[in-house]
């Protein structure tokens, strides 16, 4: 969320989602559905078990630029993100922490 003070112009917004179940299909799934939305690929974090190197779950970030104008973060945030995550093992939340499934 941009602080109040923030100056009027552009600003990063970041969206995570989280996989449950990593597959070729779930990862590829994630990134065309936010990807269309208007969201850029970041990165992909993997997360392996102690016993194997196949990952458990991944969290793939996303990044857009958005233009911030003078009104309350609030509003700010309400206007930039209407958009609902996927259906299946997608699950994604805003770095404010709004849920969204």
């Amino acid at each position: 969320m941009a602080p109040p003070h923030a100056a009027p112009g552009p600003t990063l917004r970041y969206k995570f989602v989280e996989l449950s179940m990593v597959t070729d299909e779930s990862l590829e799934r994630a990134v065309n559905e936010w990807v269309a939305q208007g969201w850029q690929l970041d990165r992909i974090h993997f997360v392996t078990g102690e016993s194997s190197r196949r990952p458990v779950m991944a969290f793939v970030a996303f990044v857009r630029e958005v233009e911030v104008e003078d009104a309350p973060a609030a509003d700010v945030t309400d206007a930039v993100d209407g958009a609902g995550a996927g259906s299946g093992d997608v699950n994604a939340a805003d770095a404010d922490g709004d849920d969204r499934r």
